[in-house]
């Protein structure tokens, strides 16, 4: 039942994004310059939903470990955090359309994950793994985001 709680969770944070986006991006992002290797719009929908069932299964592989001391609980407090951080970056980027503003929210969520990821490999290895595709793509999101304000911040 966890496990299913941390994946309706997830996939909740991903669907409230992908309001901003539903019927493919606004025209404003259409209109936008794009920076070199920018993927495809239909892209990003599957990749962040395997990458929100991978946030899933490393919380619950993480929430599984027995409690000794302060246990997982500042690790999955950590994950608590950085998915919060994440609900706030559509939002900013696509709502607001503040790409300087979204691009500290990533870079912000990029050092949650990374510390995240480092505090599930201390109590479940698997768990810290399962965060590596979504630091790379956070780190490849970092620079769209930063292509995307340099090219159209003016």
């Amino acid at each position: 039942m966890v496990l299913l709680g941390l994946l309706a969770l997830c996939l909740l944070v991903g669907m409230e994004a992908a309001r901003f986006t539903w019927h493919g991006p606004p025209g404003w992002y259409a209109s936008l310059a794009r920076p070199p290797l920018s993927p495809p719009n239909w892209l990003f929908g599957p990749v962040w939903a395997v990458l929100y069932v991978m946030m899933a299964v490393a919380a619950w592989l993480a929430w599984r470990v027995p409690v000794s001391g302060n246990g997982g609980q500042p690790a999955l407090a950590l994950w608590g955090a950085q998915l919060a951080v994440n609900a706030l970056w559509t939002p900013v980027f696509f709502g607001l359309r503040l790409l300087g503003p979204a691009l500290g929210v990533i870079v912000v969520l990029f050092g949650a994950v990374a510390a995240t990821a480092v505090a599930f490999w201390r109590l479940d290895r698997v768990a810290g793994y399962l965060l590596c595709p979504y630091l790379a793509w956070l780190g490849f999101a970092s620079y769209l985001n930063a292509g995307f304000w340099w090219l159209n911040h003016g």
